[in-house]
């Protein structure tokens, strides 16, 4: 279905919708839905790197990572074999951060190109497999582990697990802690703009939920509480946050007015959609102002130009 795909000829485009009229604020008139790439089996965890203007993901079975140039629009491989790599942000230092499936850990690539392993256990136990991961201002990594990628050998080598599926911190000089529990499987996760909350996806909760957790001085939260229901056929997977504390949820189910982006208000309310022809599993804002918003869609990546701007560090 991908490859058949024709962006729209019109402006506004249609695959744009205001749910609520507060999501016109956020739409440009002669912006239209791009596609970057495809050809890629499951595309997950784009970062966007300014210095160089480059956006890169992973393709999590394809044991591929790749990169897309903004000045040629060119596609390459950025690396392979990923280690079935997922999800991907940048440090405080401008590193690429990297959730793997198959090592099961979270690594940090050097300038040099070096890899360096931040987190494969948990007092001596072994992870599940990392699967998204984002950084605080105080330099801290949060990264969640459901046990997606030891389910079978799709996405990383099948395994029991042998820790609950938690949510951790990994502070600046290094400890590793659970910051959450309890939660059935949770993926995706992002900050509120002055770090006040947490997000977190519940992505195997029936129904599926997005959570809210107050952010504590101590770098513990608490206040555990629904944010978005997401109803009998919502899947939310990865999103992140715009600078007037909107969620823009990677969304799907296969059904139409499903594949695509779904995104919230700060009070969990569904204000607009971008439709996509795929499921989209993950996005991030990029750009020289933060203002295009990069999804990775099942086999495709997508762009689009909105009138807001990503929370830095997203």
């Amino acid at each position: 279905m991908s490859t058949e795909w024709i962006p729209s000829q019109r402006y506004p485009d249609p695959a744009i919708v205001s749910v609520d009229k507060s999501f016109d604020q956020y739409k440009l008139p002669l912006a239209k839905v791009e596609r970057l790439a495809t050809g890629m089996r499951w595309c997950e965890g784009p970062v966007w790197f300014g210095d160089t203007r480059t956006l890169i993901w992973s393709d999590v079975p394809g044991n591929c990572m790749y990169k897309w140039d903004e000045q040629s629009g060119a596609s390459s491989v950025f690396r392979q074999p990923s280690d079935n790599g997922n999800g991907n942000t940048r440090d405080r230092q401008g590193r690429l951060l990297t959730c793997e499936h198959l090592n099961r850990r979270v690594v940090r690539t050097e300038y040099d190109g070096r890899i360096t392993v931040i987190a494969d256990q948990y007092n001596g136990t072994r992870l599940n497999s990392p699967n998204d991961i984002v950084c605080k201002s105080d330099g801290s990594i949060w990264f969640t582990d459901p046990v997606f990628g030891i389910l079978g050998f799709y996405e990383g080598e099948q395994a029991e697990p042998a820790i609950a599926a938690n949510v951790y911190r990994i502070s600046a000089d290094g400890h590793i802690s659970i910051v959450a529990e309890g939660i059935e499987q949770p993926n995706g996760l992002a900050f509120s703009p002055d770090e006040s909350i947490l997000y977190i996806v519940e992505s195997r909760s029936t129904p599926r939920n997005i959570l809210a957790y107050d952010v504590n001085a101590d770098a513990t939260i608490s206040n555990r509480r629904i944010l978005i229901d997401a109803g009998p056929k919502g899947t939310p997977d990865g999103f992140r946050v715009d600078i007037d504390g909107n969620l823009w949820c990677g969304w799907g189910m296969g059904e139409a007015g499903l594949d695509g982006v779904h995104v919230f208000n700060p009070d969990g309310k569904l204000i607009g959609r971008i439709d996509l022809p795929e499921r989209c599993a993950n996005l991030c804002f990029g750009g020289l102002h933060r203002n295009r918003l990069f999804m990775a869609a099942s086999t495709s990546v997508y762009s689009l130009f909105v009138n807001t701007r990503g929370v830095a560090g997203g």
